[in-house]
């Protein structure tokens, strides 16, 4: 996962794997950086910062993330290590302010809040963070979680984004969770009274034996009772999980692509009705309630990633490092420690992005956004070519563009309304005209 992109929909994943899978992927960007044209990443003073809590109660029967279920944790020790890595990763990309925090996992409300406290304590050692910067902790709304959201509150946490899935115990059984729908709505009423108009409400669509019409009441029914945040998830089958095994052998049925679809197109309009605005593939917002950090990943900014399995984006450069690699620390936890305490940190592995691959980012995350990749953002990335130049020649992008799914005009490029519902497939056409620029760019060199 890209850090902190926790529980994405259907729609997203195949976005994910898009930008992962391109021709010149990141496991080859070491080869070809040093035949592009040399492009550094526009300098950057700030980063937000991605914490990782990799243990969970249960496992959830769709889920494949990075997460461990364990009956004995050393809060103690995950603590000291998740400080000595942020310490150690914020001297490395010697920003000099983090703008924002997200505590995601595994299910973050599982450590202790004196962790949490003690993570943004080391942050604030290290670096600025402002007083009014946004801190996200994932919670599972299960009794237990709840009871301590105050605890977390008092360490420092300002916004909350509650793990809801559905407010059927049927559906909730199914998937796995350890909460039920009346857990659900205790958690968004205690969430709300302490962070009002800072909580996040996740729910996952397009289950096994889900119809239209249900889901449409069910989303009514959650709006009644949500703050000012909505992120809807499609449901996406995972190999090993035990949901698709389920589905393989014919003991529960899912949704067809056509339901689904509408299931989108019918939430995006009661959102709306609501008062809600898209700002995303999958997000939504009221009262401009939008996700800080996010939005950073989505604008292509500089993140760093602490914990096992986090993925970070950063320039080092307090190791002399003038382009931005990507980072991935390593996944299982006991090993992870380890590293940490030998290093000062459990960095996996590290790709240096090529300015192909930086552009790769820009286009599959901008696009996710309504606002879409507007022009000053891409020159950042891209100050000789606008996008125009760039990937908007081709006669397919040409046939998007007049087919009214792609807009391409004074404030950038974005998709339209339909657009954004096809986005996973738009994007190929758009990846293949910028990998078929730079190639005529390297052509001509010769």
């Amino acid at each position: 996962m890209l850090g902190g992109l926790a529980r994405r929909s259907g729609l997203v994943r195949a976005v994910d794997r898009l930008l992962l899978g391109t021709a010149g992927s990141w496991r080859s960007e070491r080869e070809v950086s040093d035949r592009r044209p040399d492009c550094a990443p526009p300098r950057s003073e700030e980063a937000g910062l991605y914490v990782h809590w990799p243990y969970c109660r249960r496992r959830c029967s769709y889920c494949n993330f990075n997460k461990y279920v364990s009956q004995r944790v050393d809060q103690q020790a995950m603590r000291d290590c998740l400080q000595r890595e942020t310490e150690t990763l914020l001297h490395l990309s010697q920003v000099s302010c983090i703008s924002s925090v997200f505590f995601g996992g595994g299910t973050p409300s599982l450590a202790r809040p004196d962790t949490i406290a003690a993570v943004l304590e080391t942050v604030a050692k290290c670096t600025s963070l402002p007083g009014n910067a946004e801190v996200t902790l994932e919670v599972n709304p299960t009794p237990e979680d709840v009871a301590r959201l105050s605890e977390f509150c008092s360490a420092g946490v300002n916004r909350f984004s509650i793990g809801v899935q559905s407010l059927h115990d049927a559906d909730l059984e199914l998937l796995g969770r350890d909460h039920s729908s009346q857990h659900a709505l205790q958690a968004l009423a205690e969430a709300q009274r302490l962070c009002p108009g800072r909580v996040s409400v996740d729910v996952i669509f397009g289950r096994p034996g889900q119809k239209l019409q249900s889901w449409e009441k069910e989303l009514e029914d959650l709006l009644l009772v949500s703050d000012d945040h909505v992120s809807l998830y499609q449901l996406t089958l995972e190999r090993g999980t035990a949901l698709f095994k389920r589905v393989q052998q014919s003991e529960l049925t899912m949704p067809s692509d056509d339901v689904t679809a509408h299931m989108y197109e019918a939430a995006r309009r009661i959102l709306g009705k609501a008062g809600f605005l898209q700002y995303e593939v999958s997000n939504f917002t009221r009262n401009g309630a939008v996700s800080v950090h996010n939005q950073g990943y989505w604008r292509a900014s500089q993140y760093i990633g602490v914990g096992p399995g986090a993925h970070g984006r950063f320039v080092p450069r307090g190791a002399g490092g003038s382009r931005r690699e990507a980072r991935t620390q390593t996944l299982e936890p006991d090993v992870w420690m380890r590293e940490v305490r030998h290093w000062g940190h459990g960095t996996r592995r590290r790709v240096e992005l090529s300015p192909l691959g930086l552009l790769e980012e820009v286009l599959v995350m901008g696009l996710r956004m309504t606002e879409g990749i507007p022009h000053e953002n891409w020159r950042q990335f891209s100050p000789l070519q606008s996008l125009q130049e760039v990937v908007g020649q081709s006669q397919e992008v040409q046939e998007l563009l007049e087919g009214g799914l792609l807009v391409l005009d004074d404030r950038g490029m974005r998709c339209s309304w339909d657009g954004l519902a096809l986005l996973d497939s738009l994007l190929p056409t758009l990846l293949v005209q910028l990998h078929a620029h730079f190639s005529q760019q390297e052509a001509g060199r010769h």
